[in-house]
């Protein structure tokens, strides 16, 4: 039962004199990043397979206790059918192995196109999957969500143990507030709302973890009845003894690690999880912490 929670990105100007301390180079933002939150979504790695060099540089960054959660290449998952790259998926996933206890679950985001009618294809892929290397996947073609298939996709990740991903875009779809949102911050809140699917919020436990998409609104109160929610759940499948992690996203980034902060104050008061790294560093205080 752990609970780790993160951002989709570690390298973000903005966040230096709040996130990060005042005067951090683009250098330092991992090690800034992992010395606050305790995971982080790979979204680099859907674009392009880090070189040995720069991986070599991540795990000396990152404490051994951090979980890095690569996104499996879109060259394998948004090339064609899936048993078209099972080499180049193992491939990548050797790669990966190196980060040892820094590994956390691997996440497959299928496009929009990849329907039920793809059932085989998605069997045969993860059945070559290393039954060593946790998965989770995200699918998004609404068929998926609609009996029968709902039930076959989770008999499927339930019998390989793997995670169903649920993503959560309800705060970006709730304008509320807009009155008050300053204009460039309301530009990139229904320009989020565009690039993101609009899915059913149905949470599935499929494995022995929990894996949780949470796009965010951009003004931190407007969330407080979603995190709420959230919380409540995530509290009763760390108590049935699952690992969860929760990765918070704001359409400009700002907010993001001030939505990790906050669930996971929630879930540590009901809990008995470790302090979130960010909270241990007594000699800094940030204005925006204090939002708690």
């Amino acid at each position: 039962m752990n609970f780790y929670v993160g951002c989709p990105i570690w390298s973000w100007k903005a966040w230096v004199g709040n996130f990060y301390p005042e005067g951090t180079k683009s250098s330092e933002f991992l090690r800034e990043y992992s010395r606050r939150l305790t995971t982080v979504e790979g979204n680099t790695t859907f674009y392009a397979v880090p070189a040995q060099k720069t991986l070599d540089g991540w795990m000396e960054e990152m404490p051994p206790t951090f979980h890095f959660c690569p996104k499996v290449p879109k060259a394998i998952s948004h090339e064609g059918r899936l048993v078209e790259h099972v080499g180049r998926s193992r491939g990548f996933i050797d790669l990966m192995r190196q980060l040892g206890t820094r590994l956390g679950p691997m996440f497959l985001q299928l496009p929009p196109r990849y329907s039920p009618k793809l059932l085989g294809d998605l069997q045969t892929f993860l059945a070559a999957w290393p039954q060593d290397v946790r998965l989770a996947v995200e699918v998004r073609h609404l068929d998926w969500f609609e009996s029968p298939h709902d039930e076959s996709l989770n008999e499927l990740l339930t019998g390989h143990n793997m995670a169903r991903v649920t993503i959560d875009t309800r705060p970006i779809r709730d304008l509320a507030g807009e009155d008050i949102l300053a204009g460039s911050v309301y530009q990139s809140l229904l320009e989020a709302r565009e690039r993101k699917p609009d899915l059913p919020v149905v949470p599935k436990r499929t494995s022995d973890l929990l894996f949780v998409r949470y796009i965010g609104h951009p003004e931190i109160e407007f969330n407080n009845p979603y995190l709420q929610e959230w919380g409540e759940y995530l509290i009763s499948q760390l108590r049935d003894g699952a690992d969860v992690y929760m990765f918070c996203h704001s359409p400009n980034n700002f907010a993001a690690p001030y939505l990790c902060r906050r669930i996971y104050a929630q879930v540590e008061k009901e809990v008995a999880i470790p302090p979130l790294p960010w909270n241990e560093l007594a000699d800094e205080d940030y204005e925006q912490g204090q939002l708690l």
